[in-house]
């Protein structure tokens, strides 16, 4: 385990704790994580298309990140973590709450899978590099982001592949990703905070400042009958690809 260095922390803990007190619900597919466990299959769908199309493997093999590894950051309880676990890649999750890192690890020696946790800060932690860096609705919650995106460009193998999603900065998603999901109770009252999103745009200008280079980017739409999906629509969430040099 790692801790945090007090000066180089972009998770404000205000936020690590909210998400450390849900830790014991993170798993419950109709608890208050709901919403992240609907999402995920959607957002998986892109990751596995992303891996196939920077690591040139065949979209029907099992294990496409056999000898590869993958550092999750805002791993929470490891909904992200297990899937790359069994796409064959060497997983690493790192999350700022001990909690979810303690639920993770519980949860990952009951499905039989070896995956290392860590609590902490990204930098402060010496875990080498990665040759795929995922960032799934971590970025809304830091307090510095352009320091959070030289971190995370930082663990990312020359060569290697980064894949973030996180809330569009519109008037569609103050309404409904803040205000409604919240009233109605989809997502724990406070998960959200509309002036720390960030619009595809201004956060690839962001990614191509630390030198990675956005490869695709689609948006997570809602409909009725479908449900979420991979879309043109980024009015409420987006998830990108961006490559390193080699």
């Amino acid at each position: 385990m790692g801790n945090a260095n007090v000066s180089n922390v972009t998770i404000r803990p205000e936020e690590a704790q909210f998400f450390a007190e849900l830790a014991k619900d993170w798993w419950n597919p109709n608890g208050k994580m709901a919403s992240l466990h609907q999402v995920n299959p959607v957002r998986m769908q892109f990751i596995r298309e992303a891996i196939d199309a920077h690591f040139a493997t065949d979209p029907r093999a099992i294990r496409p990140l056999s000898g590869k590894s993958a550092l999750d950051i805002g791993c929470g309880a490891g909904l992200v973590c297990e899937p790359l676990a069994r796409l064959g890649a060497e997983v690493t999750g790192v999350d700022a709450a001990a909690q979810n890192v303690a639920a993770a690890a519980a949860h990952a020696e009951g499905a039989g899978l070896d995956i290392r946790y860590m609590a902490g800060e990204v930098a402060s932690l010496d875990i080498g590099t990665f040759d795929l860096v995922t960032a799934l609705e971590v970025i809304e919650h830091v307090a510095d982001q352009p320091a959070f995106l030289r971190d995370v460009a930082a663990r990312i193998a020359p060569g290697g592949l980064l894949v973030m999603s996180t809330p569009n900065r519109t008037a569609a998603s103050r309404l409904l990703l803040v205000g409604a999901a919240e009233a109605v109770g989809y997502v724990p009252k406070g998960t959200h905070h509309w002036d720390d999103f960030i619009a595809p745009e201004d956060l690839e200008d962001l990614l191509e400042a630390v030198g990675l280079e956005v490869v695709e980017r689609r948006g997570i739409a809602w409909r009725p009958g479908k449900g979420l999906h991979l879309s043109s629509d980024e009015s409420l969430n987006y998830i990108l690809s961006a490559r390193k040099e080699a």
